[in-house]
């Protein structure tokens, strides 16, 4: 038996089996079994943290301890990949800029006010990315802009929320957005003038009572998240995406993704760099019939 440095023996499938199960019903991630030993590597440093001395004794203080939810919120951040970068996809970002943003002026109109919804936004990059878009649109000018951006991680919602970033945050950035960042000794900071529209909260996705906080919203990122979800949690999650949305309203995906066997309520949208998913106008209930949990 190879042990690890930390004396942790290695985790056998009934551990990994009860870890991932465990994990999985609480945020809808799962582990695939090729991925047995990373995620093994990556708990054995929460098991070591902790002063346990297998997987099996982490799984019962994850199950029983008194500081449970937030363990279990720590096995997830250290399992889910929080790489990011402003501008990532930046094709879909030009459709947004050019023909979404649009088209949402004219939905909102009467309200002079616009929501935008990032769904698993990691470090923030993406909800400042936004911002900056429609800062620069000049299609709202003295409108209510917000921008909320949302992760299960309590760590990358703390870094978003400092909004300074390193070389490696900027390496799909256009020259011309760079006078949106300031320079600092730590490294570039968000403008205020953007940093104002931004703000970040911590939780599950998988939460429908923290996710009515968001409210209503005129378009969702969620780019590169559900792939890591199971099938239930991807429907549960896209039920909810449905109900946030105003009808008209937009919802982009990464360019893995795409709803063919999830949902037939959204509509797909053709722009003309970018194929997205719409709430139609039409819709007046929360959850049509086809979408209503089960």
């Amino acid at each position: 038996m190879v042990l690890f440095s930390n004396n942790i023996p290695p985790m056998r499938i009934e551990e990994f089996r009860l870890l991932n199960g465990f994990i999985n019903r609480f945020c809808g991630i799962k582990i695939d079994d090729d991925m047995r030993f990373v995620a093994e590597r990556k708990l054995s440093e929460r098991v070591s943290a902790l002063g346990l001395s297998s997987f099996g004794d982490y799984y019962h203080y994850l199950r029983y301890h008194p500081d449970k939810k937030a363990e279990l919120e720590r096995a997830v951040d250290v399992l889910t990949t929080n790489e990011t970068y402003f501008f990532r996809e930046f094709s879909q970002l030009v459709a947004f800029r050019d023909e979404v943003l649009p088209r949402l002026r004219e939905l909102a109109a009467r309200k002079r006010s616009l929501t935008i919804w990032s769904a698993g936004c990691s470090s923030g990059e993406e909800v400042y990315t936004l911002a900056i878009l429609i800062s620069q649109s000049g299609l709202f000018k003295n409108w209510d802009v917000r921008i909320f951006g949302n992760d299960i991680s309590r760590r990358v919602i703390q870094n978003a929320r400092r909004a300074i970033y390193s070389a490696s945050s900027f390496r799909a950035t256009p020259a011309e957005y760079e006078c949106y960042f300031i320079d600092t000794p730590e490294g570039k900071m968000v403008d205020p003038s953007v940093r104002s529209m931004c703000h970040f909260g911590h939780f599950n996705l998988l939460d429908d009572a923290r996710a009515v906080m968001v409210g209503r919203v005129e378009a969702i990122f969620c780019r590169n998240v559900l792939i890591y979800f199971d099938q239930t949690a991807r429907k549960n999650v896209i039920q909810t995406f449905y109900q946030r949305l105003c009808p008209g309203g937009y919802l982009m995906l990464g360019h893995s993704e795409s709803l063919l066997h999830d949902s037939t309520a959204f509509e797909l949208a053709h722009l003309l760099s970018d194929l997205v998913y719409r709430k139609p106008l039409s819709a007046r209930s929360l959850f049509p019939p086809e979408m209503v949990k089960r």
